[in-house]
């Protein structure tokens, strides 16, 4: 059973920075992919980054290019951060965590297997 865990969610302004965790648990969790998506209220869920197993590639929605930066703890494997910087209002939504258990990385919701509870985050202008 794998489990994902966010943490680091909250309110900001606008250009400030905030830094989300996610706790994997779960055997083989170490070799999966992890993504990272939002939601905003009335809207579908989409793809913000994603990092592979090894944490050597990552891949980043095209909004958020240049202001957020996910990683990988390198001695676990087991914990992911997405930093965010220069937030801005249109930021604003839940931000869950995922686990791919098959593919490098990819951007479809659907592909990933696992997701965690997700975590608030609100950029205020």
């Amino acid at each position: 059973q794998v489990q994902l865990v966010e943490s680091g969610g909250g309110l900001v302004q606008a250009e400030g920075s905030l830094r989300l965790s996610c706790a994997a648990s779960g055997r083989f969790v170490t070799t999966y992919a992890m993504g990272w998506f939002r939601q905003a209220p009335g809207k579908e869920r989409q793809f913000v980054a994603g990092i592979t197993w090894s944490g050597g590639s990552t891949d980043y929605a095209h909004s958020v290019k240049g202001r957020f930066t996910i990683s990988r703890d390198n001695a676990k494997k087991n914990t992911v951060h997405l930093q965010m910087n220069n937030l801005k209002p249109e930021d604003t939504g839940v931000y869950y965590c995922a686990a791919d258990a098959v593919n490098p990385i990819v951007e479809g919701q659907f592909e990933y297997d696992y997701w965690g509870q997700g975590t608030q985050v609100t950029v205020s202008s």
